[in-house]
């Protein structure tokens, strides 16, 4: 069994654990942990991705369906089943781990539910203590929620210091952030830090203006008052979202390649003909280049008022 840690430790152990989470699945969740996670890897920061989803899209976003280190979330079941630490599967990328999702995640659903008839909700908390002994050596965790399964969404809310939620601007997007909103605040009676770090916007038209605006209003009323919202929104691109899947690359990894590639003047010249990538690889991997240091700048700035907020108690006393 793992040891018991205090909840100063755990809470410290957790303190940049980021639940992606949307109801409503195709509006971005696993895109987006995928490219965040790979790009600060790539700046030098040690990441982690866990996978909640049965369908485990990270291991095709990053490659490794059916590899040898692709254990379909039997890992993962296994650690929280006995409450042993998780063991990640190392260096995906440089800098970045994963803990596998996958099919063998079906059985979770009702080992929890047995755990809540006897234990209440508490029981949600299981994933952070499995979790906890390997977060600190990482310095940012994303975990990528699967979409319509209550239960899991509410281990990762149960187990994370902030929510990053994906919507898209249509009716169906919005409404699965709404049903989250709900989540969120059922899990706040177990875990009282958790808190939301930003919405963002996903395959929307980069000049959508209004449109923009509708769904800001909507996210507002979703979570009381004034949410916060990154400014960057991630372009709607098709050709180079089907790039990705089918060759298990991420958007800033696609631009390297499609940079390099003979212009299709020298393909048509030289009579070799290949499967283009997209040059809009290049605008989807500034977006997520934006995208992240939102996300960086918004936790150094939750990190720095929370400290600034216990010199201030410490000093009333």
């Amino acid at each position: 069994m793992a040891r018991r840690t205090s909840e100063r430790e755990r809470g410290a152990a957790l303190a940049r654990v980021i639940a992606i989470v949307n109801d409503k699945g195709g509006v971005g969740k696993t895109s987006i942990a995928a490219n965040l996670g790979g790009q600060f890897a790539g700046a030098g920061y040690r990441c982690l991705l866990v996978d909640l989803n049965r369908q485990a899209n990270l291991a095709d976003d990053l490659g490794y369906r059916g590899s040898e280190i692709d254990d379909e979330g039997a890992g993962l079941l296994g650690a929280i089943l006995a409450g042993t630490p998780i063991r990640p599967a190392v260096d995906v990328r440089p800098q970045l781990d994963v803990v596998c999702g996958g099919a063998r995640l079906e059985d979770l659903t009702p080992v929890m539910v047995s755990r809540l008839q006897h234990h209440g909700r508490t029981a949600f908390r299981v994933l952070g203590d499995v979790l906890a002994p390997v977060a600190a050596d990482y310095e940012v965790v994303f975990v990528d929620c699967p979409p319509e399964s209550t239960i899991l969404t509410d281990l990762a809310l149960a187990s994370a210091r902030w929510v990053l939620m994906p919507t898209k601007s249509d009716l169906g997007g919005l409404l699965g952030m709404t049903l989250v909103a709900e989540r969120f605040a059922l899990a706040r009676e177990i875990n009282a830090r958790l808190g939301l770090l930003g919405v963002v916007l996903f395959a929307t038209g980069t000049r959508a203006r209004a449109v923009h605006g509708e769904a800001r209003a909507a996210i507002d009323e979703a979570f009381g008052g004034s949410s916060p919202r990154f400014e960057t929104s991630i372009r709607h691109a098709e050709r180079t979202a089907q790039d990705a899947r089918r060759l298990g690359k991420l958007a800033h990894e696609l631009e390297v390649e499609a940079a390099a590639q003979p212009t299709w003047w020298e393909e048509l010249r030289s009579g070799t003909r290949t499967k283009r990538i997209s040059a809009t690889a290049a605008s989807v991997a500034g977006d997520y280049r934006a995208l992240g240091i939102e996300v960086l700048s918004a936790l150094q700035a939750a990190e720095e008022a929370e400290r600034t907020g216990a010199r201030r108690r410490k000093a009333r006393t």
